[in-house]
């Protein structure tokens, strides 16, 4: 006897495979379908700060962003620009015993001019965004531990461009917005004087140290003897290195206080990298069995 399962009504008939309709073009609707995805483009969960537009933190962060940019394009400009200024002095140097070739010291007067040029509207412009920077940095300062600047803003523009003002200002300023930021982490009290840590006074000596060395190298240029000429080659060398060295310490400077001032999302993949692991428990080990499986 052989039992034989069959669905309900008996057996179907197996349809054979329909044959594929030929393409005729995409869909169309006669109405804008209500279905599918919204018109958004993808972000990542809570990339888009919910916070007012105004906000002083955005705004610094903003500033801090450009500022540290525009430094690091004046740096590499003074970098250069010191080059050509000592590829002049070995110029020099070699035309006191034989004459030199025509075709090095037009590059050497056309580097020097070009990148003189540069650096002095990059220097403007660096001076700009980190005053700007400044500015906005010490308002979210403020606002994040509760209290006002006592120093207004028009002040500190001022003290940044009137000559002698422009020694003291810049950097008690910045020793004022780091105690701020310093409050707000929580490593001192806010009662405490405002006292600038050795970073921001390794600044404060480069700062105070390009603008005198520049004021002589202005001044040394109306010196009309053959000498002084020389020697404002090598003041001019110096000078731009100095202004080099200052716009990598401001860009590191600004970065070491925004990563106080307003910390890293640690929603940022980028940001996520395991540098080191220590103090970990070893990683538990399945006991091996006593006998093997037969």
């Amino acid at each position: 006897m052989e039992w034989v399962a069959t669905p309900p009504g008996g057996p179907r008939r197996i349809r054979p495979p329909r044959r594929p309709r030929r393409y005729t073009g995409p869909p169309a609707y006669p109405a804008v379908p209500r279905w599918g995805f919204p018109l958004l483009a993808w972000r990542w969960p809570l990339a888009l700060p919910l916070r007012p537009h105004g906000d002083p933190m955005l705004r610094a962060v903003s500033a801090a962003g450009t500022a540290v940019v525009t430094l690091w394009i004046t740096a590499g400009v003074a970098a250069l620009a010191t080059f050509a200024e000592c590829w002049r002095y070995v110029l020099l140097l070699v035309s006191r015993s034989q004459a030199l070739p025509r075709t090095p010291l037009a590059i050497s007067d056309v580097l020097v001019g070009t990148t003189g040029s540069i650096l002095w509207v990059l220097g403007v412009l660096s001076g700009v965004f980190v005053v700007l920077w400044g500015l906005r940095a010490r308002a979210a300062a403020a606002a994040r531990i509760g209290v006002q600047s006592a120093r207004p803003d028009w002040q500190v523009v001022v003290g940044v461009l009137v000559p002698g003002l422009n020694l003291s200002v810049p950097g008690s300023t910045l020793a004022e917005l780091e105690h701020s930021v310093l409050v707000a982490e929580g490593v001192r009290r806010r009662g405490e004087r405002p006292f600038p840590t050795l970073r921001v006074r390794f600044w404060w000596a480069a700062w105070v140290g390009t603008l005198v060395l520049g004021w002589l190298s202005f001044g040394w240029g109306f010196v009309g003897s053959v000498q002084a000429q020389a020697d404002g080659v090598v003041l001019h060398a110096l000078n731009n290195a100095l202004v080099t060295t200052l716009a990598i310490m401001t860009a590191l400077l600004i970065k070491y206080l925004m990563r106080l001032l307003a910390p890293l999302d640690p929603t940022e993949l980028a940001q996520l990298r395991v540098r080191a692991v220590r103090a970990a428990p070893p990683a538990p080990r399945a006991t091996r069995p006593t006998s093997a499986p037969r």
